[in-house]
């Protein structure tokens, strides 16, 4: 199948403009609708990416927008529930509905999917259960698709270890909810060249890829390396399941949430997987690259001379 051109919904997002820039390299030709085309500057300036304003979420324009595609990538998701998108029902499962009806009515095969490990209906969180629902929509498309279950991502702009970063550096101690939940995090570029190979090889067709990093923590594990290599450590006070649900009801009265009740159950599933990161993609570690986009005092050019020997690695 020739693909020259992509739809990239949710492009303008964290893997999205990763995904954007790989897919640039290769030239071809890709539409990232947004709803505020400022906040994609970056894509602007790239050759072969059209950044349009729009809500994909109304019909009419999302089929307008995949009119000229040969293959479109779904990477919209929301983390809290909410008025904003319908909230997980609309950006999940609704989004996947309308997406693959404009597929069919635009005569598009290809179809990638962004999940989430522990995607299911039967999940224990709203989350889980709303992606579970649009991998169920998909499955059901009888497009080519292929679908991507990655565990937390991580990189350069992620809202990840660089919250647990920000919030450490004002934070003289940390109380810590579900401070033992499992995740085996995958970094942001070795998911977009997932995507990338995927795009291209036949045999992704009608399949699903855990995506992991080859190491699993503990969410106090992972607390406390943000704190270390960004210069801020501090003490972490573990709480209990009654304790982290109390936290989460409060932290959800907050304007921006940081933690909600409905993210405590998530976590109670571990974020982890046990299989080989597919396409041949050797997986970075997070120690050989979080360090370099959170640490203090680390000289510019030996983070250069670090990314690069990894980068450029078979």
């Amino acid at each position: 199948m020739e693909i020259r051109s992509i739809c990239v919904l949710g492009g303008s997002g964290f893997v999205g403009r990763h995904l954007a820039q790989l897919l640039s390299a290769r030239g071809i030709e890709v539409t990232v609708p947004t709803r505020r085309r400022e906040r994609a500057k970056e894509l602007i300036l790239l050759p072969t990416v059209d950044v349009v304003e729009a809500d994909v979420h109304d019909e009419a324009t999302l089929e307008h927008l995949m009119r000229d595609a040969d293959a479109v990538i779904n990477l919209v998701g929301v983390l809290h529930d909410g008025r904003r998108n319908q909230g997980f029902a609309g950006a999940h499962a609704a989004l996947a509905r309308k997406v693959v009806a404009a597929c069919r009515k635009n005569n598009i095969k290809r179809l990638l999917q962004m999940s989430a490990l522990n995607a299911d209906l039967a999940a224990p969180s709203a989350y889980l259960r709303s992606k579970g629902g649009a991998e169920t929509i998909v499955r059901e498309s009888g497009l080519k698709w292929t679908i991507f279950r990655p565990s937390v991502i991580f990189g350069r702009g992620d809202r990840f270890l660089n919250l647990f970063a920000r919030m450490l550096r004002f934070m003289p101690v940390v109380a810590l909810g579900s401070p033992n939940a499992r995740f085996q995090p995958v970094w942001v570029e070795d998911v977009a060249q997932a995507f990338v190979h995927a795009l291209f090889e036949p045999h992704s067709y009608g399949r699903s890829y855990d995506l992991c990093g080859p190491k699993v923590y503990t969410l106090r594990e992972l607390v406390a390396l943000a704190g270390a290599w960004s210069g801020h450590r501090r003490p972490i006070i573990g709480l209990n399941d009654t304790l982290s649900y109390l936290q989460a009801s409060l932290l959800e009265l907050l304007p921006v949430k940081l933690l909600t009740r409905d993210n405590i159950r998530s976590m109670q599933v571990p974020s982890i997987c046990n299989c080989e990161f597919p396409f041949g993609i050797a997986p970075a570690a997070l120690e050989a690259v979080a360090p370099l986009y959170l640490g203090r005092g680390i000289d510019p050019r030996t983070r250069y001379q670090t990314y690069r020997s990894h980068h450029d690695a078979p």
